[in-house]
């Protein structure tokens, strides 16, 4: 098994996970604890550092890339998504990673998420990938403490990135996936994302007959994994603009849905990115199309499994069948460039 770096002994490693990022001397299994008057508060970059120099050569070589370094399909590396993937070859639970290093990872994960969602993600993981850290494999790109690092995580369902506003351009650090595969019926029993699709179909049923022929797609619906960017191609679905009051209040309500699972400081600087969205003299959610797709609807019920919010620059995508598969991209600047597989 690779031991951390010899420069910092499992003693100092320890140390420094506790005093230097704030977090308090802790029992076997636990990785998180509340900050004290006189402690930092750690954030999931200032553990990325932490977890950085605790990396054994080996371990650098394989888990450590250039900023710009490149993927499979030649655009950077870093911005790859996938639904099902690992971003390098080890899971975080073989041996190529050591108890304290996984704990580091645990404590950057839970950092990630908002801390009403780790329970929700946790089973998520248990039910799509036997546990948390049994697929999920790690990567970091830059150099942790500068203006450049990004940190990604991926694994079945699941791509997530802790970039500290360093990505130029992208909420999240780029783009993210998740889903969940709980069951595949009408009904998504036991989904946790599921909340979310349902709080769109209420949106749909408050829309008068004329709306609802406008938003709902009846063929040609795009793959779930195309989200790159469409400046100039006419959006499918009805113009968020021509909703009414309470129905664009309904659409926020969604809106804080999605965003709901991660730390405050991405939910902000996505919907900041929303903002500046800009479209055909509107802007903001204003310049965003809604679709509901009739392809794909499980059970024929008329809950629409299948939705897409999309702006310039602005695309989430929900694909409820056969079962929950997400796909965002956001940014303030529909020029940015992704890569997706799968």
């Amino acid at each position: 098994m690779p031991t951390p770096n010899p420069s910092v002994n499992r003693r100092d490693f320890l140390a420094a996970t506790a005093a230097g990022a704030g977090l308090a001397a802790l029992p076997t299994g636990t990785v998180w604890a509340k900050p004290t008057a006189t402690t930092a508060v750690a954030t999931p970059e200032s553990l990325v550092k932490l977890l950085h120099e605790s990396f054994s050569p080996r371990q650098r070589e394989t888990l450590c890339f250039a900023w710009d370094a490149k993927g499979p399909g030649g655009g950077p590396l870093r911005r790859n998504v996938n639904a099902n993937w690992q971003i390098t070859d080890p899971a975080l639970n073989d041996d190529f990673f050591n108890d304290e290093q996984r704990e580091l990872v645990r404590a950057i994960f839970e950092g990630i998420y908002n801390p009403e969602w780790h329970e929700r993600i946790d089973r998520q993981l248990d039910e799509d990938a036997g546990g948390f850290g049994e697929s999920n494999s790690i990567a970091i790109f830059g150099e942790p403490g500068s203006d450049r690092c990004e940190f990604v995580m991926t694994g079945r369902h699941m791509t997530v990135r802790c970039d500290g506003n360093t990505t130029p351009h992208f909420a999240f650090g780029g783009p993210i996936f998740y889903g969940h595969d709980a069951s595949e019926t009408p009904d998504h029993e036991g989904n946790v994302f599921w909340p979310q699709g349902l709080a769109a179909n209420e949106l749909y049923q408050m829309l008068d007959n004329e709306q609802r022929d406008a938003a709902l797609v009846r063929d040609n619906m795009p793959r779930e994994n195309r989200v790159k960017f469409r400046k100039l191609t006419p959006y499918q679905g009805i113009p968020v603009a021509q909703l009414s009051g309470d129905q664009q209040e309904h659409l926020r309500g969604v809106l804080n849905k999605l965003v709901e699972p991660y730390r405050t400081s991405d939910q902000e600087e996505a919907l900041d990115c929303l903002a500046g969205q800009r479209h055909d003299g509107h802007s903001g959610l204003d310049a965003c199309h809604l679709a509901y797709y009739e392809e794909g609807d499980l059970g024929g019920d008329g809950v629409w499994d299948n939705w897409r919010l999309e702006g310039p620059s602005f695309v989430w995508h929900y694909r409820g069948n056969p079962h929950v598969h997400v796909w965002v991209n956001v940014a303030d600047d529909p020029t940015a460039k992704i890569t997706t597989h799968g």
